[in-house]
Parts: structure tokens; sequence; C-alpha cells
């Protein structure tokens, strides 16, 4: 894997948005802010250019000056405090970014004779904000321009890709997806709800919400709360997969991800048998009749006048 840094530009004025904190507005119940560091959570140093918050991991923090200086002076002040080879360099309004792309961008980089890559959107325009550098270009780059125009402050980020060698991806309609409305915040929140995402965007803002870095199947899951449910009783599906979370936790205390993973996998077998010979029992039972089904010994009848009388 290509060790690299990452610069988030979370420093915008956000005129689109009515000048609401941008970095901070929820998406599937995360800061937008949040949603890019987790893609990226794999880098050796990650700067973020704008105003300090809470963030879902460390970061370091800086500011362009003067403050609102643009992109360009943005990305100029976040370099100073990068080290590594390759820059990750993205803005803080990407919902749909992932790994998947933080790599391809990473592995374009790094073709023979390219200086860096960008992703373009389905419309085929760069996005220079969703990006792999070469840290030397860049900060050469940038010098340059800065003793051409007096400062980097104001300046459009074109003119610093027009003078570097990009490989271009197409990373399809989501991973460049930026919200600048409120139309786009409203779109990406109803995206996320759609029928094909809804789960997994689920699942990891629980893990990020909860502080859980594990991979586990969620078929497997799934899977045991519907035999639990239909082989003993409805409620037993939450408190199944609950009993399966405890004793994998156990079984894998001091443990890596891996080994936590493969507890919850084997908790789970061992849940899915068990229900499964409830549910034989259950349909032998009701095949055999009278005794069989769950009736007292000797065939005496329960007390019917029990039933929804207080009676004890």
């Amino acid at each position: 894997m290509t060790a690299y840094d990452v610069i988030v530009l979370a420093g915008g004025a956000a005129k689109r948005l009515g000048g609401a904190d941008k970095p901070g507005v929820r998406v599937g119940g995360r800061a937008l802010l949040d949603r890019v560091l987790a893609a990226c959570d794999d880098a050796a140093r990650t700067v973020v250019v704008g105003d300090r918050r809470a963030t879902a991991r460390p970061v370091l923090w800086t500011r362009e000056v003067p403050e609102g200086g643009g992109p360009l002076a943005a990305l100029g002040a976040g370099l100073k405090l990068t080290t590594a080879e390759h820059v990750l360099v993205l803005s803080a309004d990407l919902p749909f970014l992932g790994p998947g792309t933080v790599d391809a961008l990473l592995a374009a980089a790094g073709q023979p004779g390219r200086e860096g890559a960008l992703c373009t959107d389905p419309d085929g325009r760069d996005q220079p904000l969703v990006a792999a550098y070469h840290a030397e270009p860049l900060r050469r780059e940038l010098a340059l321009i800065a003793t051409e125009h007096g400062s980097l402050a104001g300046l459009p980020l074109r003119i610093l890709t027009a003078e570097l060698e990009l490989a271009r991806i197409d990373a399809g309609p989501d991973a460049a997806f930026d919200c600048d409305t409120w139309d786009d915040i409203a779109a990406a929140r109803a995206r996320i709800r759609e029928h094909g995402a809804v789960l997994d965007e689920w699942i990891t803002s629980v893990k990020n919400e909860l502080g859980i870095e594990l991979d586990v199947d969620t078929g497997v899951l799934l899977d045991l709360a519907r035999d639990a449910a239909h082989g003993v009783a409805r409620p037993a599906a939450p408190l199944t997969t609950f009993l399966v979370g405890y004793a994998a936790a156990r079984a894998s205390a001091g443990a890596g991800p891996d080994e936590a993973a493969a507890a919850v996998a084997e908790a789970s077998r061992k849940a899915t048998a068990l229900a499964l010979r409830w549910e034989a029992e259950a349909a032998q039972s009701a095949g055999q009749g009278g005794d069989a089904a769950g009736g007292p010994a000797g065939g005496s009848k329960p007390d019917a006048g029990r039933e929804g009388t207080g009676t004890p």
C-alpha cells in the first residue's frame, strides 16, 4: 500500500448553504467531515484546514492565511504539515467517498510519468479536491504560483492542476458527489436510505458511533435473526444477536479485529444451530399432535380460567 498523508479542506464559507457549518452537517447521522475522514483512516498524517471541531479521529489543524483565502491558499497551508511522498487532497463535503476511490487515486498517481491523479465527475469535469498528488511537484508548483501572483489567496485550483501531469479516473457518480446546497444535502440523505445502501450505511454509522473496528459478515447475523424469529419467537431475534455479540466479546477479549470477527462468526453458528433445532422440534411436535405438542403430562389441560383473568 502507498504511504500517504491527507489534506482535507474544511474552511469554506458555505455561502450556498447560507453560511452553515458545512463540515458539521450530518448525513446518515455522521458529520460530512467525519465521513471523509473515515475513507482515509489509514493515512500516516491527516491535516484539516479549517476551524477546530470534534472529529471521529485525531487530526492536525491549520488555517490558510488570510482566512477565507480560497482552496489554493488552504492547500498550501495544509501541505506545510505533511511529510509523505504522496498527498491525498479532499474537500470536506464528500458523503460517499470510500476507501476504494482513495486506493484507485493513489494507484493512478503512482503510474510512471504522472505527478498525481484526480477524479472526474459523470460529466467529465475534473475534481481537483478528490485527488492524489506527488508532494514535491505540488510544492514546486505552489511556490512558482505564489511567486508569480504574490500569494496563493483568491486563486483557483485550475491554475495548479494545469501545470501538473495528472491521471484521471472515473470514480462513478458517487465518489465525487459533493454537497454545495441544501438540495445536495437532501439528495445525499435520501440516497443513503435507498434499499440497496441503507443497511451498510446504518451498520457503518453504528460502528463509528460506538468506536468499533470490526468487519463482520452481516449476512450471517441477519440469517441468525431470521432463524431465531422463525424458529423460536420474533422477540428472540434482537435478544439472540445481542447475546451473540456479548459472547463474542468475551471470547475475543484482548484479541484483534480478525479474531473478534471470527468469534462473532462462531457464536452466530452455534446460536443458529440452536434455533434450527428449536424449529425442528416444533415442527416434529406439530406433526405428532397431542401430548407431543407441549401439553402437560397425562393429557390434563391447562387452567383455561387463568388466561386474561389475572388469576394466580
